[in-house]
């Protein structure tokens, strides 16, 4: 029998990876990787003012190369039996367009332009806009954020469009629809493209655009334009339907065949939220609660929706019926910050290298993380240690916060750098555990714990630390590709060799590699010191 071969391609926040994929078995075939060369170079964006922007460009020649690569390390007969693609990228990562849905950094008069080009999802420059919504939802006779926490966010696409039209003016004459990188993608590889056309996915009109069928779509068109008459651009120029992850969308067009090298005709799957692709990967269920660490973390859970009752989740970041599984209701929260704050603190100790050659300065710098990770395991857990918050970059859930900032508190003359490390780890193990915590409050109940991502991976004391404050066993996904694995599933159900994406799961999702186990000794002294750790709520320093 002839082999098949899916695709699955993740878009991430340096770099688009392919993955080529047995789509009987699974088994990985050849994976590549491209980074975002303008985003690589520091084009467009300002970290002091959080401004962080990407040129479409980059997706697109990022996503040629590592196709292109990987099919040549998959070798010959394997191009020409691919049948499906599928994808995911971060969000809300969205773009203003004008009438035809062409991005409006990709014409010419704004092609170095910040504001028209894709806003990625940390970009936090609209606090402003989204606390207006929030303003207008609860004066609302419909709160519509009432399915994403009760409260939305500035990471989100109707704050971010809405930002970008006040502080460029100069855009509202081309300027006529959004779309989200995630449903661009879609249109980019079809051929379709058009506001009114493109496909829109489920998982991020659901989850960051308050899509819900309970008020027949997106939110009505005259609530946003009592905050401001700019959102009047859009009217008729959006969407009311959503597909879900995996159904088929179309065909690869004629030009991205012979960009990509593979048959034109091939199916292509609607995607999703790169970390909803990685729950799906990691093989997600009722029950199951994946946790996609790495720079943030993304926390996906699915539910029966008769095993809540129809309740509304309180302070997290969305649910929306099948946005992970079409049939069950996903569930979304997070931490703004994990990885990041690791990152951070390495480039507090990396200061005194910029006196020193810079030959001489990789060695050092390659170095700080895995000496302190190593240091900070052979250190006690006590009652007196510092305890740190998670907020470097805003409180996401429970309780979304972006004006919340990080804190330290209890150090002494004698608290070293690996003491201070030790800190800021378990301030990202205890915002995991006040997640865990908020879901079990919501009827959201997970009895088994599946991590992805880098830093499941590459440091064991985190995840120790996050067992032990959990009390949870948690499980390492085997895939190191898990995002792009999940997106190869959908490829495999839009390309009808599944029926459903449980049924891809089966025989397609990553197994597991390692499990941490909680001891339960440490367990009882972080109990005392997250106690510590919820105290700072609203009253870390602003």
């Amino acid at each position: 029998m002839k082999k098949e071969f899916v695709i699955g391609l993740d878009f991430g926040t340096d770099s688009a990876r392919c993955l080529i994929a047995d789509a009987d078995t699974g088994e990985e075939m050849a994976c590549a990787t491209a980074g975002y060369r303008r985003w690589g170079e520091g084009k467009y964006c300002d970290p002091s003012g959080n401004r962080y922007r990407q040129h479409p460009c980059d997706y697109l020649e990022a996503m040629e190369q590592c196709v292109r690569e990987a099919l040549a390390e998959a070798g010959k007969g394997v191009a020409e039996n691919v049948t499906g693609i599928g994808y995911d990228t971060t969000a809300s990562t969205p773009v203003l367009t004008d009438k035809n849905g062409t991005p409006l950094a990709l014409l010419p008069e704004f092609e170095e332009d910040p504001d028209a080009m894709f806003v990625l999802w940390k970009d936090h420059t609209a606090i402003r806009e989204a606390e207006e919504i929030n303003a207008a939802a609860r004066k609302n006779g419909t709160d519509y954020t009432a399915y994403c926490g009760g409260s939305y966010s500035c990471e989100w696409v109707w704050a971010k469009m809405l930002h970008c039209l006040r502080h460029n003016p100069a855009l509202s004459k081309a300027a006529r629809s959004w779309t989200e990188h995630c449903d661009w993608t879609g249109g980019i590889l079809t051929g379709n493209t058009a506001p009114g056309n493109m496909f829109r996915g489920r998982c991020t009109a659901g989850h960051k655009a308050m899509w819900n069928a309970a008020w027949g779509g997106l939110p009505d068109m005259e609530f946003f334009k009592r905050i401001d008459p700019l959102y009047s651009l859009f009217e008729g120029n959006l969407y009311h339907d959503t597909v879900t992850a995996g159904h088929a969308i179309g065909h690869l067009c004629r030009e991205w065949a012979e960009r990509l090298g593979l048959k034109e005709g091939t199916a292509v799957a609607m995607g999703a939220i790169d970390c909803h692709a990685g729950a799906v990967g990691a093989g997600i269920r009722p029950g199951v609660l994946v946790k996609v660490i790495g720079t943030s973390t993304c926390d996906i859970a699915v539910a029966r929706p008769e095993s809540t009752g129809g309740r509304i989740a309180r302070g997290i970041c969305g649910q929306a019926d099948g946005s992970v599984i079409p049939g069950l209701t996903g569930y979304e929260a997070g931490q703004a910050a994990f990885g990041d704050i690791y990152a951070w603190y390495r480039k507090i100790l990396e200061w005194p290298l910029s006196m020193i050659p810079e030959k001489d300065r990789k060695a050092v710098s390659d170095n700080i993380l895995p000496m302190l990770n190593r240091l900070a395991g052979e250190l006690e857990v006590t009652e007196n240690d510092p305890v740190a918050s998670d907020w470097m970059n805003g409180r996401r859930t429970p309780d979304l916060d972006p004006n919340e900032k990080g804190c330290i508190c209890g150090l002494t003359l004698s608290t070293d750098a690996p003491a201070v490390f030790k800190a800021l780890v378990e301030a990202t193990a205890y915002g995991a555990r006040a997640i865990d915590e908020r879901f079990a409050e919501e009827g959201v109940m997970t009895d088994e714990i599946v991590a992805v991502g880098g830093i499941p991976r590459k440091s064991p004391y985190v995840m120790q630390v996050l067992s032990d404050v959990l009390g949870k066993e948690i499980k390492v996904a085997d895939s190191g590709q898990a995002c792009a694995l999940g997106s190869a599933i959908f490829a495999a159900v839009a390309a009808g060799i599944y029926k459903d994406i449980p049924s891809a799961q089966e025989r397609m999702q990553s197994g597991c590699s390692k499990v941490y186990f909680p001891e339960p000794e440490k367990k009882k002294v972080y109990d005392v010191l997250y106690a510590r750790y919820r105290s700072f709520y609203g009253q870390a320093a602003r």
